[in-house]
């Protein structure tokens, strides 16, 4: 029988079945951060250790700090989320955790980042974590979910899972993308045309030309936002692209191993013939840069468009979201979306934080001035220091942009990075909702070029006119 990349992976990993649809499977990575201390808790009530701590990978990100990251532990100047940072220190050390990613570790970064960064991230494995985006590591074959507190205490305990099966849906993008249409836009695009319930209850997966020319920076944007469209995953068959990204890095096999585990991962992809449920496509080739209007990542359009109309809604809870959703971002319907001007622009998050996205951003920003405040926020602090050696943050900073360090910083507002209230901010998270950037603020998704042309003009700006 033909089977998809997802079969392959949940079929290898299920110990036991429970009716039709469910089944326990082993875990083989399973990532927390500093939010994950109800899990912890839960743990130590009932007197237990994390059963793998060698399988358990901690880092720091939704409460660090982005600047005065030289003062250490200092820099967190409020009480509530200092504690939660030593919380989280001692909650690792309790539990025999070696792989701890702290505030002043050289490897830390948004959890999402570092997995592949760290080669932690694998083709072929079953990945888990206390955070939706976790969909971000299937990129590289992996079946990766997002898990909530009790089920997190329930890896811990057990390196198990219970899970539903889902479905599968297959999107493929043929095409070749034109010069400033990125991996942010295909996901953008695909959003806004199935929509953010479109994908409810299946597993993803990415297929298409397109889709195999990105670079593993591209596919992991695309898959970071899978979540987005209500998938429980999102996944890329592993490719060469893929083996050439893993390679010699931190955690990835070595030697004989990296041999075996070649074989192993070419025996991934989905086969010829093998059964979706779903089957969604586009056409890369008509896509332009995107950007978002709404609350919802699936009110997104092209820059060229303008402002939607809720008359034109095809039944009345659409319309009232989308009127719910004008008001609260005070928008016309037919104004056109370059002419909407911003107060605030930023770059960073586990979307497009990595070096790939920091060197579009500088190609538009070098020989320009920023007209808004503006901040980066690097996806690692791995990914700092290479945008450092390659001189973008001296390209960043002669723009006008705040040069941070790692952290989710304004995608999730955690810390202080936040945008005013009636304020917007051009951004390269991948949540628009209301109050996600801070209470009151109007968040607008776009690509990382896309952030820095409208950084420069004041407004949402086609970034293929500043293209050189």
């Amino acid at each position: 029988m033909q089977r998809t990349l997802f079969e392959k992976i949940w079929d290898r990993h299920v110990i036991v079945t429970r009716g039709a649809d469910e089944a326990l499977l082993h875990v083989d990575r399973n990532f927390v951060h500093e939010g994950s201390f109800h899990a912890f808790d839960a743990l130590a009530a009932e007197d237990r250790k994390v059963r793998k701590p060698r399988q358990t990978f901690a880092t720091a990100d939704h409460y660090v700090p982005t600047r005065n990251r030289e003062q250490g532990i200092a820099a967190v100047t409020d009480p509530e989320m200092r504690n939660m940072l030593e919380l989280f220190a001692t909650n690792t050390k309790a539990n025999g955790i070696e792989n701890y990613y702290g505030l002043d570790d050289p490897r830390q970064g948004i959890v999402h980042v570092i997995g592949p960064e760290l080669g932690i991230t694998q083709p072929g494995l079953v990945i888990t974590c206390g955070d939706s985006h976790t969909s971000t590591h299937g990129a590289v074959g992996a079946l990766a979910v997002g898990i909530g507190a009790s089920q997190l205490k329930q890896i811990l305990a057990t390196q198990c899972l219970w899970q539903k099966k889902p479905r599968t849906l297959r999107v493929t993008v043929d095409g070749t993308l034109a010069p400033g249409v990125t991996a942010k836009d295909i996901i953008l695009a695909i959003i806004a045309k199935i929509g953010t319930a479109g994908a409810t209850g299946h597993a993803i997966e990415y297929a298409g030309l397109a889709i195999r020319a990105l670079s593993m920076e591209g596919r992991l944007t695309v898959c970071n936002m899978s979540i987005e469209a209500g998938a429980r995953a999102g996944m890329i068959a592993p490719d060469d692209t893929t083996f050439a990204y893993l390679k010699g890095r931190e955690f990835a096999p070595k030697d004989a191993h990296w041999e075996l585990a070649l074989a192993f991962w070419r025996s991934l992809p989905s086969d010829d013939g093998a059964h979706f449920d779903q089957e969604v496509a586009l056409n890369a080739q008509e896509l332009v840069p995107m950007v978002t209007w709404g609350t919802s990542p699936e009110e997104a359009a092209p820059i060229t468009a303008v402002v939607p109309d809720p008359a034109t809604a095809t039944n009345a809870d659409r319309r009232a979201h989308m009127e719910q959703a004008l008001r609260y971002m005070e928008l016309t319907p037919g104004t056109k979306l370059e002419e909407i001007r911003i107060e605030h622009a930023f770059i960073g998050t586990c979307t497009n934080g990595r070096i790939e996205d920091l060197r579009a951003a500088a190609a538009v920003l070098k020989g320009r001035k920023v007209v808004v405040p503006a901040w980066v926020s690097p996806g690692s602090t791995t990914i700092k220091r290479q945008a450092e050696a390659e001189g973008l943050d001296r390209i960043f900073r002669d723009a006008g942009f705040d040069w941070r360090g790692s952290g989710c910083s304004s995608c999730a507002a955690m810390n202080s990075d936040t945008v005013p209230a009636g304020e917007r901010c051009a951004s390269t998270s991948n949540r628009n909702f209301e109050g996600r950037q801070g209470k009151g603020a109007r968040t607008h998704l776009m690509s990382p070029a896309m952030v820095a042309a409208a950084a420069v003009t004041g407004k949402l700006t086609d970034v293929r006119k500043l293209l050189n």
